[in-house]
């Protein structure tokens, strides 16, 4: 069966291809708007932000890691290399939601509503995205912002094809640092990649944030995550 039938939902987006003028003229255009990664103000509003919540949240994170290491064997972070700023690998910090014996190091197999992985403690961290916390400590690093592109693992499946297959112009998201939240996240673009449709839609949020991002953005997707996730508990 020939290649183009069998990828029937490729996104067609346009690539900007160096050297035309297409490209040329919308670099001018943008010249005058730091990207996200180069502006020192989300830096600082970064540090100060994540370093504040770090000290804010200290005895509910104490809490967490003495619920998890009582509840299931195993070590109270997990851990595990990401796509970040410029598609350079970094280490990211998550609560262990899963059983040890059953996390998918490579993280290729994504969580789905009622994994029989999950622990007990685990469903509520979830469901409340407090299992996101330790990554403030990526956004102090540096490896990491509060709003970006969330870090995938390298060979994450879209649609049961290597994202990069499936979107041509996927590793563009890469010129912003990642992100504990996103555009994508509070655009209802968050769980499963199986549909393609929405696994193509995720990355054009992504991409949209890094052409038209400002602080006021920053912090509107950050109030929008808070009331989103948890305050209402949509994960899984």
């Amino acid at each position: 069966m020939p290649l183009r039938k069998q990828r029937r939902f490729i996104s067609v987006r346009p690539v900007e291809c160096p050297g035309s003028r297409v490209y040329r003229s919308r670099r001018s255009r943008r010249a005058a708007r730091s990207e996200p990664s180069a502006s020192i103000g989300k830096r600082i509003f970064d540090i100060a932000v994540a370093g504040s919540a770090l000290l804010f949240f200290a005895p509910l994170l104490i809490a967490i890691a003495i619920a998890i290491k009582a509840t299931s064997p195993g070590p109270v972070l997990f851990c595990q290399y990401r796509y970040g700023y410029r598609s350079r690998f970094f280490k990211i910090y998550k609560f262990r939601s899963m059983r040890t014996d059953a996390c998918d190091a490579r993280g290729v197999r994504q969580a789905v509503r009622g994994d029989a992985r999950v622990t007990p403690i685990g469903k509520l961290l979830r469901k409340t995205s407090l299992d996101e916390i330790p990554q403030l400590i990526n956004v102090v690093k540096g490896d990491m912002s509060l709003v970006g592109p969330r870090p995938h693992v390298p060979g994450m499946l879209a649609a049961d094809l290597p994202y990069e297959d499936l979107v041509p112009y996927y590793f563009q998201r890469h010129t912003a640092r990642p992100g504990i939240t996103g555009l994508a996240q509070v655009s209802g673009c968050r769980g499963s990649t199986i549909e393609p449709n929405r696994a193509i839609s995720r990355i054009d949020y992504d991409l949209d944030y890094i052409e038209k991002w400002s602080l006021r953005m920053d912090v509107m997707i950050i109030v929008r995550t808070i009331r989103k996730e948890f305050l209402s508990g949509n994960g899984f």
